[in-house]
């Protein structure tokens, strides 16, 4: 029970990998705020997991792109367990639609680093304020933001290149503060965001391709999430971590 007694927030965590590490965080200790914004059904489903595994949690509503949104999500943690924020977790975020530079208007581009980067950035300054030494941020960042993404994936993979030099430049700024800051980069994993955005056969290609000769899972993001988060990890911040099954090596 490495998170007993802390309380985390996880923007985005009412699906996938949001879900794996709601319920990984839980199963650990640490009260959960499972935040969601259009679908309150997949929070429920994330509240009912935690509740299996033994933990506690709640349900948040919230645009995190919105720093109207983002306030009232960190006061309704702070309402329900306490002043302290001792894990964050920014997971929130999407591809959206495969577009190429030909295909996007700058309110498409625009919608996408709002999603994925202010999205962090908000979270990060609504929380920090109520984090103590010993606190982690933990930043959801991606293989294309190294890669430059597959088709038609630019924007997104800009915006995840953003939050990695965000992560760390956070790094540097808050250590002095005993907050660590590091990010995940992961390459194909198990989920409906490629359901929805990536073809069959180009998963089979991806998966043939990777040493590991397989697709990742959330519950193995999770749990690279709830390291990073724990003390094992005190001396790690600043780093964006790839986990893709040996496919790209940083």
């Amino acid at each position: 029970m490495k998170f007993a007694g802390k309380v985390a927030v996880v923007t985005g965590g009412s699906r996938d990998i949001g879900r794996a590490i709601c319920v990984k965080l839980a199963s650990e200790g640490a009260h959960v705020v499972v935040n969601y914004n259009s679908n309150e059904k997949d929070a429920d489903a994330t509240l009912a997991e935690i509740e299996t595994v033994g933990g506690k949690g709640i349900k948040v509503k919230a645009d995190v792109t919105k720093a109207a949104d983002v306030d009232a999500l960190m006061a309704a943690t702070r309402e329900a367990f306490g002043d302290a924020i001792h894990i964050l977790v920014n997971n929130a975020g999407g591809l959206v639609a495969r577009k190429t530079l030909e295909e996007m208007d700058e309110e498409f581009f625009n919608y996408v680093m709002q999603l994925n980067t202010t999205s962090t950035f908000l979270a990060c300054k609504a929380a920090v304020p109520f984090m103590c030494e010993g606190s982690a941020i933990v930043n959801l960042a991606s293989l294309a933001g190294r890669d430059g993404g597959g088709g038609g994936a630019i924007a997104y993979a800009t915006s995840k290149g953003a939050v990695m030099t965000m992560t760390r430049g956070l790094a540097k700024e808050l250590g002095p503060k005993g907050i660590r800051v590091n990010a995940l980069c992961p390459g194909m994993i198990a989920t409906s965001f490629h359901d929805k955005f990536t073809p069959d056969t180009a998963r089979e290609n991806v998966a043939n391709s990777t040493p590991l000769r397989r697709q990742g899972k959330a519950e193995e993001a999770a749990d690279l999430v709830a390291y990073l988060a724990s003390e094992e990890a005190s001396f790690l911040t600043g780093n964006n971590v790839d986990i893709n099954g040996g496919l790209a090596y940083s």
